[in-house]
């Protein structure tokens, strides 16, 4: 990809890891400037340590579930580099098991986190991109936002909604330079779901696991107006999208995509041992 984001300014949340983090890095190597959003300062002050050789970086500690922090944002990334191009939206939670083991706090904290602030965040940043005369919204979904995934009941609805929004915002912005859409990954090679393996559904492993920076990668492609979606693994987002056209067929294929999982959350497992 040229480097369409040199000069560009690029907020992302949850920027201190994983995903976050790739996308810093993606976007830092297109010498864009970067406002980078997380809970914690020393996360935060690491990328940014990581990073400030290549670019410009402001680092913001707060809580994307704060409406006033989230409206302070965009004025403190505007005041620093004088617009604002690019709004990831990435920060996420995931409360791993059944509906009937997780607290209902930890379910509104899901919905906060995962859903309520894409949404806050997204009509506050459009002011500031029409200003730019231009720019992107971009979501980091999940597979999981495409289908139902038992044991995730609160995961898969806010990632569903974050779709549906999406898909709905990128509509209402056609024609206005500004790009929207969202990337849906399924597992991702991060602490996200590698601290957590024993946690994790095995059926999530029956997928094919991306890295950090293939997902960066789809979303400076997202950003760029290329596509409207991108799910990861192509060939699992077909699969997903027929789990979800034929029910029966989800159910029917389980048991072996459970089976598969199982082997592979093994060899995954074996091999955070061995590192």
């Amino acid at each position: 990809m040229t480097a369409r984001f040199t000069g560009k300014t690029i907020v992302i949340t949850g920027a201190s890891a994983g995903v976050g983090a790739a996308c810093a890095r993606a976007f830092a190597a297109q010498k864009a400037n970067l406002v980078l959003v997380a809970r914690g300062q020393q996360g935060l002050d690491l990328i940014k340590d990581e990073l400030a050789a290549q670019t410009k970086v402001l680092t913001v500690a707060m809580d994307v579930a704060d409406t006033e922090q989230c409206l302070a944002l965009f004025a403190k990334a505007e005041a620093e580099f004088g617009n604002v191009d690019v709004l990831v939206n990435n920060a996420g939670m995931h409360k791993r098991g059944n509906l009937e083991t997780v607290s209902p706090a930890d379910v509104g904290a899901m919905v906060d986190i995962n859903l309520r602030a894409p949404l806050m965040l997204s009509c506050a940043a459009i002011p500031y991109l029409r200003r730019a005369s231009g720019g992107a919204i971009v979501m980091v979904g999940s597979l999981a936002g495409m289908a139902p995934l038992q044991g995730a009941a609160t995961y898969s609805g806010t990632k569903a909604g974050l779709r549906a929004f999406a898909y709905a915002l990128a509509d209402e912005m056609r024609g206005t330079g500004i790009y929207v859409g969202v990337v849906s990954p399924g597992p991702i090679d991060t602490g996200f779901i590698m601290d957590e393996i024993d946690k994790v559904e095995d059926i999530v492993f029956s997928q094919p696991m991306s890295s950090a920076s293939e997902v960066a990668d789809a979303v400076l492609s997202i950003a760029a107006g290329n596509k409207l979606e991108i799910a990861m693994p192509a060939a699992s987002g077909r699969m997903v999208n027929l789990g979800y056209l034929f029910p029966w067929l989800r159910r029917y294929l389980r048991p072996k995509l459970y089976a598969m999982g199982r082997k592979n959350k093994d060899k995954y497992r074996h091999r955070q041992i061995n590192e």
